[in-house]
This record gives C-alpha cells, sequence and structure tokens, in this order.
C-alpha cells in the first residue's frame, strides 16, 4: 500500500503529458484483462486461443482511444471527478461497444463470439470508473502531505440539506478543507450520517465545535429569513469560529453551488429588517416611459438609483456626475447588464452628462437640453471630518449645487425633483448635516412659492440614515483593519448609527418621490440604532478571530476608542419637532419642518454666496447658523470667529 501511496504521489507531482500517457496505458491494460475475462465468461474455460484474444483487443482498444478521444476522457483532473466523469466514461464506452458489435459482427473473424463485445463492454466501463475513483481517494485522501493536513480546516456546514449536501460534495476537491459534520435544525436529521459525516442537533453546538477544534461553519440556509440568520450567526459568533455563508437560491436551484460560491457573512444579512416588497406601482410611476435624470449618479446611492431606475423602463436615462471616473463606472455597469430590458424590448436611451451641480449656467444647460420628468438630486458631498475641514466647498457643493439644479428643473417644467437627504440635517453638529438642512429648505421655500400654479414642480425631500457598504461606511472600513491585523477603530464605543442597505434605501427614495405632493419631508423607517462598537466587535468574531479586552487579553484584535470627531454626534435622529404622519408604505412616513419663506430664505443665500465669492469662512458660517435653527457649529469654528474679532 505504501509502495501506491508513493508512486501515486508521483504521478500527481508529474506533467499533463505523463498523467495522460499513464491512464493510457492503465486503460491497455484494463483492456487486455477485460478482453481474457471476456472469453473465459463466455467460453466457460481458461484454455482460449491467443490469436482470436489478441485480434479482440486490437478492436477493443483502438475502438476504446478513439470514443475517448471523442468525448476528451484524458483531459479530464481525477482529483475533480465526479458523476460528469462517470456520465463521460459511459458514453465513450457505449460507442466503444457499438464500434466493436459492428466490427465482430461484419469481419465474422473465426473463433471470436459476438457477445464477447457486450461482455468486454461491461467490464472494461466497470473497471475504468472504478480506476477512477480508486485514484481520486488516494489522490485526495492519502496523499496530502503533513504539512498540508496541518494547514487543513476543519469545517461544519449548517444546514443539511440540498444546499449543505451539495457542498459537502464540493468539499471533496479541495484538500485544505475537512467536513467533519453538519448542523441542522430538522430533528428527524439528527444523529443521521450525510455523506459520511454526522448530522448534529444545534442545541450541543458549543461542546461539539470545542470537541472538535472546529475552524469554520458554513451556513448553508439560502431560505432561512434575516432574523433566522442572525440568530445562528450570534450563536456562532460566541465560539471564535470563522462564519461564511452560501449564497441565495438561486445558485442552489441551478445545480452549481460549490466551495468557490461561499463568502463571508454580510454585516447587511444581519442588521434591520426583513427587506419588504416594494410597491411596484410607486416604484414605477415616476419612471416608467418618462426622462429620468439622476445627479451624483456614480455615487452610493446615485448608483443604485441608477440601477434601480433602469429596471422600471424609462424612456431616457440620463446620468450626471462630477467624477469623470465615478461616471464612467457606472455607465460601464449599465451598459454590461444590457440596456435592452425583456419582455418587450424596451430599449433605455442612455445618455451621461460631466458637469458640476453647483456650476449654474452648466446644469441649467443640461436640465433644458433633456427637459427630465423626473429629477433625483443625490450630488452632494457627505464625509463630515473632511467637510469640516473644508467648509466652503460644503456650502457651494450641497447647497449651491442644489440651488442651482432646482432653479433649472424649476425653469424648465421638471414634473418631480426628489432631494435625498440624510438624518444629520436634523439638530446638525456639523456643517455637513447643517447644508443638507439649508437644501431641505430651498425646496420647502420653492414648493410654498409655487402654490397657485398652473403645473408646478413638485420639490420633495428623504431623508436617512447610514447605508451599508457606501463610500465612507464603517463596514469596509472595519473590514480592512480587521484583515491587517488590527486594531479596529471606533470614535466613541457609547456611539450609535441607523443602517439600512442601498438597494433598499434607493427603493425606497423611488417611492417616496412618487407619493410627493410638494413640500413634505419624507422619513425611511431604519430599525433599531446600532451601537458602532458592537457591530465591530461582531465582525471580529465573524472573521473566527477574538477581541482582545481586560477579560480577553489574549485576543486577536483590539478595539480602540479615538474620540468623537469635530461635528460628529453620539447619536442621530430623523425628526425635528414634528410628529411623522404614516403614508400609503408601511416603511415610509411623511413630516412638514418648520421652513422660512423664500423672499427671506433668498437673501440669507445670497449674503451665503458674497461670502463663498470672498473665501470668508466666518461670515459663511455666520450665515449658515442663522438659517438653521439649533445648528452647533464645531470647536473648530468657534475658535475661527474668536480670531477673527480677536483681529
Amino acid at each position: 500500500m505504501q509502495y501506491l501511496v508513493s508512486q501515486s504521489r508521483r504521478l500527481i507531482l508529474a506533467n499533463g503529458a505523463v498523467k495522460r500517457t499513464t491512464l493510457v496505458l492503465l486503460d491497455i491494460a484494463i483492456a487486455s484483462l477485460s478482453a481474457v475475462l471476456s472469453f473465459w465468461l463466455r467460453l466457460g474455460t481458461w484454455e482460449i486461443s491467443f490469436v482470436p484474444v489478441a485480434i479482440f483487443f486490437g478492436f477493443a482498444i483502438t475502438a476504446w482511444l478513439a470514443a475517448a478521444h471523442l468525448f476528451g476522457i484524458y483531459r479530464q483532473i481525477i482529483r475533480y471527478a465526479g458523476i460528469r466523469t462517470v456520465r463521460d466514461i459511459v458514453a465513450a464506452s457505449f460507442v466503444h461497444s457499438v464500434v466493436l458489435v459492428v466490427a465482430v459482427v461484419a469481419l465474422a473473424i473465426p473463433g471470436i463470439p459476438r457477445t464477447v463485445s457486450i461482455i468486454h463492454a461491461v467490464i472494461f466501463t466497470a473497471a475504468v470508473i472504478s480506476s477512477r475513483a480508486i485514484m481520486r481517494v488516494i489522490i485526495s485522501d492519502l496523499l496530502p502531505s503533513r504539512a498540508r493536513r496541518a494547514r487543513q480546516r476543519t469545517v461544519f456546514i449548517y444546514g443539511a440539506g440540498k444546499a449543505g449536501q451539495e457542498l459537502g460534495i464540493s468539499m471533496r476537491s479541495h484538500p485544505e478543507m475537512r467536513l467533519a459534520g453538519f448542523f441542522d435544525d430538522n430533528v428527524d436529521k439528527h444523529g443521521r450520517r450525510v455523506d459520511g459525516v454526522t448530522v448534529w442537533n444545534p442545541d450541543h453546538l458549543t461542546n461539539v465545535l470545542r470537541n472538535d477544534a472546529v475552524d469554520e461553519v458554513i451556513l448553508a440556509l439560502p431560505r432561512a429569513n434575516r432574523a433566522r440568520r442572525a440568530e445562528i450567526v450570534s450563536k456562532l459568533e460566541r465560539q471564535a469560529v470563522r462564519v461564511r455563508t452560501v449564497p441565495d437560491m438561486s445558485s442552489v436551484l441551478s445545480g452549481q453551488l460549490s466551495v468557490k460560491d461561499v463568502h463571508e457573512v454580510r454585516v447587511e444579512d444581519l442588521l434591520g429588517r426583513e427587506p419588504v416588497a416594494p410597491d411596484l406601482h410607486l416604484l414605477g410611476s415616476s419612471i416608467a416611459g418618462k426622462v429620468v435624470l439622476i445627479t451624483g449618479a456614480g455615487g452610493s446611492i446615485g448608483a443604485e438609483l441608477v440601477r434601480q431606475a433602469r429596471q422600471m423602463r424609462p424612456r431616457q436615462l440620463i446620468l450626471l456626475d462630477v467624477s469623470e471616473a465615478a461616471l464612467f463606472a457606472i455607465e460601464q455597469q449599465v451598459a454590461a447588464a444590457g440596456l435592452k430590458i425583456e419582455p418587450g424590448g424596451w430599449e433605455i436611451d442612455l445618455r451621461v452628462e460631466l458637469c458640476n451641480c453647483s456650476d449654474a449656467p452648466s446644469i441649467g444647460r443640461v436640465v433644458a437640453k433633456y427637459q427630465p420628468d423626473t429629477l433625483f438630486h443625490a450630488a452632494a458631498y457627505k464625509h463630515v471630518p473632511m467637510l469640516e475641514a473644508n467648509p466652503l466647498s460644503a456650502v457651494r457643493n450641497n447647497i449651491l449645487g442644489t440651488l442651482a439644479t432646482a432653479r433649472a428643473a424649476r425653469a424648465c417644467g421638471v414634473e418631480r425633483f426628489v432631494l435625498v437627504s440624510t438624518d444629520k440635517a436634523v439638530r446638525p453638529t456639523n456643517i455637513m448635516g447643517a447644508t443638507k438642512r439649508i437644501c431641505e429648505m430651498i425646496l420647502q421655500a420653492m414648493a410654498a412659492e409655487a402654490n397657485g400654479a398652473l403645473k408646478p414642480t413638485i420639490f420633495t425631500m428623504v431623508r436617512f440614515g447610514n447605508v451599508l457598504g457606501s463610500s465612507g461606511s464603517v463596514v469596509p472600513h472595519f473590514r480592512r483593519q480587521i484583515e491587517n491585523g488590527g486594531p479596529v477603530t471606533v470614535t466613541h464605543r457609547s456611539i450609535t448609527r441607523y443602517f439600512m442597505t442601498i438597494p433598499e434605501a434607493a427603493q425606497l427614495v423611488i417611492q417616496a418621490g412618487a407619493m410627493a405632493k410638494s413640500g413634505e419631508v419624507f422619513l425611511l423607517e431604519m430599525g433599531e440604532a446600532v451601537r458602532i462598537a458592537a457591530l465591530a466587535e461582531t465582525m471580529v468574531r465573524l472573521s473566527g478571530l477574538t477581541v482582545r479586552n481586560e477579560d480577553n487579553p489574549d485576543g486577536d484584535i483590539e478595539i480602540v476608542e479615538t474620540g468623537l470627531r469635530p461635528g460628529e454626534k453620539l447619536f442621530e435622529e430623523l425628526l425635528i419637532d414634528s410628529t411623522a404622519r404614516p403614508t400609503a408604505h408601511s416603511r415610509i412616513y411623511s413630516a412638514e419642518e418648520a421652513m422660512m419663506p423664500w423672499a427671506a430664505l433668498k437673501s440669507q443665500l445670497d449674503e451665503l454666496e458674497q461670502a463663498l465669492t470672498s473665501g470668508d469662512v466666518v461670515a459663511a458660517i455666520t450665515v449658515v447658523e442663522r438659517i438653521v435653527p439649533g445648528y452647533q457649529p464645531s470647536d473648530i469654528f468657534r475658535k475661527m470667529r474668536h480670531n477673527a474679532h480677536a483681529g
């Protein structure tokens, strides 16, 4: 046996030509033995004439090599031999046997019974399949070196259904992974064996994982809802094992699930509520068959608005952004997905515009050129610390950009203007939030001023919290820190934030915009606030690592508190002082916030533009304070103002 293993190791390490030659020689040997056995079984004696057997063997091996070439038998990799390999061998063997029968019958060679060819096909097929199975077992299970076995990860699969079984089969081809068992909630499966390994009761999870020194648990639960997945992950993250998951049901139903499809558990799968199916009428009413313009189309929310809008069959879709790279990326993404949507063969007229919204003449020309029916204004600067350091840029881009775009929309008779706002606009402590609140006030004032017009532009705004996976989101930031070995940094142990997935946020923005009458502030229901430090701990544990703290000084990753950044709040709100009213959508609420009449607001905006023209930060911040009740500038601006007055 040791000799067989050592020779097999030499074979697996050999190059492709040597392996193919070895397999051909092996099959020739099998064919010769099968020929002898076939004659013995047919004639019932070992006293067999050499010449008929030799002639028959010549026909048999010639027919097999031709059929094997036709079906690519010698191009297959033994390590990954499976049901498809068996299928190809059976098909090649069938062709080989048909050719052999025809040759034997047609030539009628004395001493070669016709039934020998049938017997030979059965024996030969079984022997070839068995040889491949034995070689795979030797290569996959006996050949790995001690070093490779030491690197093997011990894996459990949570879920012994179709997805789990397919995953278990795929793992056979990955010697770096050892399947130690399954967990399953179905009591009828407890104690039974799947693919040779035991299915355990999840109630015994802690003891099983500890006794088997498990490195990783893979969730094979594509049908489980978010609440159930979060419950299971919460139980697993306390066990210091890495947790990964399989994708959704589409991969399982296609029969293509394998180890390569397994990915990290996404935090968005665990946070927030179960997604609610969108109201298709609301989703499409302001987009289907219309000309739609999306500013900030290259950003996180803007790009998702583009993807969602594309599905609603607009007549024309205009993507606008100031970033050339971001605009190119979303244009290529939409083009790669295909512009023709079935059924109906609807061809979207896709256009891109490289434009800065704060440049009033430029945005005016773009809006006048396309005459959009619906305009989603997602263009904004949003990174709080960066904008605290660059307040004039925040004022110019966010406030003047919204003002110029809204004026252009009103001048061109745009039917619906939807502003993407933020919870940071509520009682802002940073310039980003203050500028976004002024953007809301601009639309409120324009909506009020338009009352009585025959066909005024409907101005509305949608306010929500953080989106998972957006640029600057803590989730990818934490993931990079964990991959680099830590530490993971949080600004404050008690800081909380609301989270929503990007697709859900974009869908709700579109639906809220469709419900607007003009002037409303729509609020998206964000679920429970999440403590950021707890989120960091969860991500560390899901990576199979432990948190280093006073209770566990030997842990892997430390979570370090760095202190609140300028303008940062411990918690965010969605309302200022009014009571939100429910709408036709269970996740969308409507509110009417306090506003400033257009005449008063316009004079303040004119003063703000003057401060920008002169580059006077103190004057600009002073105007922002007057416009936004409750805005509390950070210490940076207070010191700046004090120095200006002292000077």
